[in-house]
């Protein structure tokens, strides 16, 4: 990744126009062919020099295609040169060209794009985004360079005579790339678009319930909805939720004391119904939809958020290490034993009820 934002920087030129025999057009158009960049997995990568006239800002997007691959909608992660070429700026972004000319006033587009920024990056917590940018400069008071800024979430950038190493670049891709998931999974994150019938919000992932319940427990309703803005409606399914809801009254049964309240960004802890709150350490639950029969995404998912969230949300804040439990909504195959050599045990849902693995089974989630 280093050596490509190098050669952008030297090679890109924004009188060059656009044509197939421009050198900087030509290493943008060779990105989504590259197969040595550290995209992380899943993502797709490709370069955007401009259309018709060359970019002001040329950058390079990164996308979650099960989140969003339009880049002129929805959350994607970029790398956004400045206007002199000078510094790159990786940035989690909103999709800003969908919703340009719908604002009569620039101000106006700019104060949207801020407040949503601004709303979506309350939902990751502080540990990861200390360091980041909460709004990047890009050198330019053209109109697309300034929505790119104010639709920033969170941004480190960098000077092109002082790249970081390859490694260091990876990492930080690695974890832009998990605040893209984070926020998109979050309930704040939606796709906004608009259509000649009206505004259409598409609902991305599943949020967590706020209040009432069953010892803190809430499922939200997991039938299908249907989000009502005049001349349209948005049917959406809320898989995530219809897992949540039916583990916890399953769980609780099994004498456990399950809580989705008040406990966000992790999605369910348990504690056993016969020890005081605090007593123990307590089970942290990941819940993950098996999307398209991609058991190794929802796997990778669950580790990774499990892993990170014990980390900072438990040993940073020293705090009692939880037991970690992957929740599924199908049987993940062979992955029961990997998740079992990591420390962690899993369980799904099955036609009959619920199935887990070995540690499942001795804590008393499922039946042996």
């Amino acid at each position: 990744m280093r050596e490509l934002l190098i050669e952008v920087a030297k090679t890109y030129d924004q009188t060059a126009g656009t044509g197939a025999e421009v050198p900087g057009q030509q290493v943008f158009r060779s990105v989504a062919t590259r197969t040595d960049l550290p995209c992380p997995d899943g993502f797709v990568i490709r370069g955007y020099g401009g259309q018709g006239s060359a970019s002001i800002c040329p950058w390079i997007g990164v996308f979650d295609p099960v989140i969003n691959d339009d880049p002129k909608t929805g959350l994607y992660v970029a790398y956004i040169f400045s206007a002199d070429m000078s510094a790159v700026t990786l940035t989690l972004q909103q999709g800003v060209t969908a919703l340009a000319s719908r604002f009569a006033k620039r101000r106006d587009f700019y104060a949207y794009l801020e407040g949503k920024a601004v709303e979506l990056r309350s939902t990751l917590p502080d540990v990861l985004v200390d360091g980041w940018q909460e709004r990047p400069l890009f050198g330019s008071t053209k109109e697309r360079p300034l929505a790119y800024e104010s639709a920033s979430v969170a941004a480190r950038r960098y000077e092109i005579d002082a790249l970081p190493t390859d490694a260091a670049l990876r990492d930080e891709l690695a974890h832009a790339a998990n605040l893209l998931q984070r926020v998109s999974a979050s309930g704040r994150a939606m796709e906004i678009d608009w259509s000649d019938s009206g505004l259409v919000v598409n609902f991305k992932g599943g949020g967590h319930s706020k209040s009432g319940g069953l010892g803190g427990f809430v499922p939200k309703d997991s039938s299908e909805y249907t989000v009502k803005i005049p001349a349209r409606e948005a049917m959406r399914s809320k898989d995530h939720e219809r897992l949540i809801g039916d583990f916890g009254p399953y769980v609780a049964a099994r004498g456990f004391v399950p809580k989705n309240q008040g406990v966000h960004p992790k999605d369910v802890t348990l504690r056993l119904a016969d020890e005081p709150a605090g007593a123990q350490a307590e089970w942290l639950v990941e819940a993950k939809v098996v999307r398209k029969g991609n058991v190794t995404q929802a796997v990778r998912e669950a580790v990774g958020q499990l892993k990170e969230y014990s980390y900072f949300l438990y040993g940073e804040s020293k705090l009692p290490l939880p037991h970690l439990v992957g929740l599924f909504t199908e049987d993940i195959g062979v992955y029961a034993t990997y998740l079992e050599a990591q420390g962690i045990a899993s369980l799904w849902q099955t036609e009959d009820g619920w199935a887990g693995s070995p540690t499942a089974s001795s804590w008393g989630l499922v039946e042996p």
